[in-house]
């Protein structure tokens, strides 16, 4: 399988801070329970991101991680501040600790607030894990210690995962299926599918189920043809349990397949200067999309549509997510015929 992209990366960055956003109290529950049982949730928390921003921006080292820094009330009464420092990109790094120690320490001097540092490692090395900084120099003795947990640990739990209904039980299993179908797109698919499948199983509601699809659709990514193939599975199993999300979960996988559609044809378009076949490719993918929303489109409408310039198809791309009939394709044709 092709390395990702850092479009990809960002993406998968983007919504594990959204996840933590969202989910900050079935974070701390699930990795870090000893923790989380100290901290009052029933009097709210606060992310200080503009706080951890003037931090990172004096850090030494590239930014390859999601973090997060949160004010919290602990049971005792007193105010807190935990930094959450998620790695996400998988890989080994040396000065990883030293680089946790520095935020930790310029946090307190900056604002002297007292952190509690947390962090999950998604990497597939199972012998690095990073949880002390610390030297000794002519007497001198530094050691500081944080919390961590390792995705890889949870492989030998994967029936503990699968009766688990926290959101982060179905993270993990993701995360692990990432690693395991690297090679196999075929195998993934098989895995992106029943993980899907297991977010109505749970009984989560329709915001957790959509929010949680989001995070399944950027991690675990397929080949354009088996995500085709998913969506419509999806739309089936939805049909016949006769659910309410089709909509939105069809909306979702039709913009994805929009945006790598469109992506491709521009990078075709600037590599080989085959500005006609880009056009082409992006008319054919507007129609398959049109003809799935709306169903069978009359000869006078391919042939409004084959007139097209690129840049009108790039537009109706974006805009036909909002179509609910042949009328409203009609009128956005009437409007847009410059």
């Amino acid at each position: 399988m092709s390395r990702e992209k850092p479009a990809e990366i960002l993406d998968k960055d983007s919504v594990w801070k959204e996840l933590l956003e969202k989910y900050l109290k079935e974070f701390m529950d699930y990795f870090f329970p000893e923790a989380s049982s100290e901290i009052d949730w029933e009097r709210g928390y606060k992310f200080l991101d503009k706080e951890l921003q003037k931090v990172v921006r004096a850090a030494v080292g590239k930014r390859r991680y999601v973090d997060k820094l949160v004010q919290v009330w602990l049971k005792n009464g007193k105010e807190s501040w935990v930094l959450l420092h998620i790695e996400v990109q998988g890989q080994w790094e040396e000065e990883f600790a030293e680089r946790m120690y520095i935020y930790q320490y310029r946090i307190f001097d900056r604002y002297k607030k007292r952190v509690a540092s947390f962090v999950v490692l998604v990497d597939e090395n199972p012998n690095w894990r990073p949880s002390t900084f610390g030297y000794e120099l002519l007497g001198s003795k530094l050691k500081w210690d944080y919390q961590v947990v390792k995705l890889l640990d949870y492989q030998s739990k994967w029936a503990e995962l699968e009766q688990d209904n926290n959101p982060f039980s179905l993270v993990v299993m993701a995360h692990l299926k990432l690693q395991e179908t690297k090679d196999n797109v075929n195998e993934r698919y098989q895995w992106k599918r029943k993980l899907v499948r297991m977010l109505y199983e749970r009984g989560y509601s329709k915001e957790n189920i959509l929010e949680l699809f989001r995070f399944l659709d950027w991690l675990l990514i397929l080949p354009e043809d088996l995500e085709e193939k998913l969506s419509y599975e999806i739309e089936e199993y939805e049909r016949s349990e006769l659910m309410p999300y089709v909509t939105n979960i069809e909306r979702h996988l039709e913009r994805r397949l929009i945006q790598k559609g469109l992506e491709l044809g521009k990078q075709e378009g600037r590599q080989e200067g085959r500005q006609e076949g880009r056009q082409e490719g992006e008319r054919f993918l507007v129609i398959r999309l049109l003809k799935k929303r709306l169903g069978e489109l009359d000869a006078v409408l391919v042939e409004k549509l084959n007139a097209l310039t690129i840049e009108q198809l790039e537009r109706l791309g974006e805009s036909l997510l909002d179509f609910q009939n042949k009328a409203d394709l009609e009128q956005w044709l009437a409007n847009n015929n410059d």
